[in-house]
């Protein structure tokens, strides 16, 4: 609303508004104009990070604003949109600049500080979200904790523990995970805890799910959770891949019947985005990242608010238990500093209410972690000793001490446990002891991948292109041929919804170096990448049927299939990107065209030199072409055009006569 009120200020100037999502960029200007329906905004033109990434330069040139809004800034440390926005930025460097951010730091992205990067630090206005809790900005919530498909982590505990070497911490371990086991059987399901909490029975709430097949699984349960506070309540899915995401969302907003009313969603709610009346979220959504945590959080405390949200906290693993302790803190943080600074006066609250479903489950997984690191010593020690021997910790996965130990398995498990990928917990202590010894903290598989990337990064700055033969090895041994079509494979065998963040970010570093993930596309794209070359040697793209290049490939017959593609008459047709690419390196679609162009251009040529068209019929140009025949066949289509429809068209009849063409 800051920003709003600032561009009512200079309504005479341009802004570009650069949102994540359309959602969010739609819903705050419905936002600003409730708050003040005089209001004109028409000078404010938004657009989305990705339409941005779409753009070239010259497309940037014309948008010329006066300043430029990175809404949800921290977003612009992703290396995409990053780099269109770094584009757009150095196109305008005297263009004014404002940043809108819940957070600043992106947590999972080595904590870069994106106000530092993009601002230098200067920060007009901060407040966490506790301190606005704390200062009564935003309302205190009740915030309900309960746990779910937990059989998983039980199972990994399991294994666990059957890889202690004591068997006194092994049996101590045991009694612990069956205690944990017992409490969380007995634990209220969650259709109880529904039935007690979600007490507006009319209400709005938002159900954050980690992918599509989770969300069809939570909305496949909803009669058997829900069922007791409504028979029949009105569910709405939205996701990124479903074409009536927006309708969706508009019913969901507008649906004023006396049911209660469920937003499923994924991906696409989390930051930006306040929908009226919201009585609060339920978080199924697990995540390792506090600023989703934060921002799901946020979208049930709306500013001003009298309404006392709920905030559902479904817990989907006994890893994390611990997600509400941020807020805690930065509430206890900002208390602190208030008093500090001598302004008790604006501490309103400390904490809210926490109603903890899971505190016995919570006290027992913190007693059976604490017996899980009783052979931690030992095995640090044996690291430690490799370490003296060898100078460094790249053990082999399968690697065991002459004593017995698994030491290659255990090192793995603490890089596990560091990214939160597997069970477990390090302390910092723990993390600075192997920081001594030398740990690399990357897995071998995302050492292996960083390899292979790197070969392939150097292959596309040498050669435009990922077109790589399969049987193509690096000088150092990597198959990179092969590794590439394993992307790919592994590429079509995993559907969208179900790509981890850490895929996804592998596939956006991939596409920024001209990854082609089709097999049909990599090969047209080979195939492309030689005709244009060819274009630019020889200035044309009128390649002999029998031509190939210094590679083997029959360039020759492929642009033949292109034109017969482009023509329909084979099964597999030119989408209208590749249409497009191929005419801008001078593809004519008919070979009879190309022939004729080609005639008509040397008698230009000789029209331009002589001042007419009076050749003679055995005339032959220097490059072999029959002109003077050529021209005394074009009279005669002209002559029998007359008579007969089709012989030559008015266009070339047109071409011909400004040249000084006597019919």
């Amino acid at each position: 609303m800051i920003v709003f009120h600032f561009a009512q200020l200079h309504t005479a100037q341009g802004f570009l508004w650069l949102s994540p999502s359309e959602y969010i960029a739609r819903t705050q200007l419905e936002n600003a104009q409730a708050a003040d329906p005089e209001a004109d905004f028409s000078h404010i033109t938004f657009m989305t990070y990705a339409r941005l990434m779409h753009m070239n330069a010259a497309e940037m040139t014309c948008l010329k604003p006066d300043y430029i809004i990175l809404d949800e800034f921290h977003r612009c440390g992703a290396d995409v949109w990053g780099e269109s926005v770094q584009r757009l930025l150095d196109l305008y460097p005297q263009v004014k600049v404002i940043g809108l951010s819940a957070t600043k730091i992106r947590y999972l992205d080595h904590q870069r500080d994106m106000a530092e990067e993009l601002f230098k630090g200067r920060i007009a206005s901060e407040m966490t979200l506790g301190e606005a809790i704390v200062r009564d900005i935003l309302p205190a919530p009740v915030y309900v904790t309960t746990i779910y498909q937990y059989q998983k982590s039980l199972e990994k505990y399991e294994e666990r523990i059957q890889r202690l070497t004591r068997r006194k911490s092994r049996e101590q371990s045991e009694r612990y995970l069956q205690a944990l086991r017992r409490a969380l059987e007995q634990a209220e399901g969650l259709d109880g805890v529904f039935a007690r909490h979600v007490t507006e029975h009319e209400g709005r709430y938002i159900l954050f799910c980690s992918s599509v097949s989770h969300m069809k699984e939570v909305h496949a349960r909803i009669h058997d959770w829900f069922g007791s506070i409504d028979p029949e309540p009105h569910c709405y899915l939205v996701y990124a891949e479903n074409a009536e995401a927006d309708q969706a969302y508009t019913a969901f907003c507008q649906d004023g019947s006396h049911h209660l009313k469920l937003l499923l969603c994924v991906n696409m709610l989390n930051e930006g985005i306040h929908v009226k009346g919201l009585s609060g979220v339920i978080l199924f959504r697990p995540t390792t990242s506090p600023i989703i945590y934060k921002q799901q959080i946020g979208r049930a405390l709306t500013a001003g608010s009298n309404r006392i949200p709920l905030i559902l906290d479904v817990v989907n693993n006994v890893e994390s238990l611990y997600s509400i302790s941020s807020i805690q803190q930065e509430m206890f943080i900002a208390a602190l500093r208030l008093r500090d600074q001598g302004m008790d006066e604006l501490i309103v609250r400390e904490k809210f209410e926490v109603i903890d479903q899971i505190q016995d489950c919570r006290k027992l997984f913190e007693q059976l972690e604490g017996s899980l690191h009783i052979d931690w010593e030992e095995y640090y020690q044996a690291a430690a000793q490799y370490r003296q021997e060898n100078g460094h910790l790249m053990i082999p996965q399968r690697y065991v001490t002459p004593d017995g130990k698994c030491l290659g398995f255990w090192l793995q498990a603490q890089r596990s446990i560091r990214h939160e990928s597997k069970a477990g917990k390090l302390t910092e202590v723990q993390i600075a002891r192997l920081d001594q010894l030398g740990i690399v903290w990357e897995n071998q598989k995302d050492l292996a991948w960083e390899g292979y990337y790197q070969a392939a990064e150097s292959w596309f700055l040498h050669h435009g292109h990922l077109a790589v033969p399969v049987d193509y090895v690096t000088e150092d041994g990597k198959r990179l041929g092969v590794w590439l079509n394993n992307m790919r494979a592994r590429y079509d065998a995993i559907s969208p919804e179900e790509r981890s963040e850490a895929v996804q970010e592998r596939i956006r570093r991939m596409n920024r170096i001209g990854m082609v993930w089709n097999t049909y596309d990599a090969r047209w794209e080979q195939y492309f990448q030689a005709a244009q070359a060819y274009t630019q040697e020889n200035g044309h793209l009128r390649v002999p049927v029998n031509y190939q290049t210094p590679e083997g490939l029959a360039l020759g017959v492929w642009i033949n299939n292109q034109r017969s593609k482009y023509k329909g008459q084979r099964a597999c047709r030119l989408t209208d990107v590749q249409i497009s690419r191929l005419e801008s390196i001078g593809m004519v679609w008919s070979v009879t065209d190309a022939t004729w162009m080609q005639y008509y251009t040397a008698a230009k040529t000789y029209y331009e030199n002589n001042g007419d068209l009076k050749v003679a019929k055995r005339y032959i140009t220097g490059d072999g072409l029959k002109l003077g025949a050529w021209l005394v066949n074009q009279r005669s289509l002209y002559r029998k055009g007359l008579k007969q429809k089709g012989n030559l068209n008015p266009e070339r009849i047109h071409l011909l006569t400004n040249i000084g063409m006597t019919w």
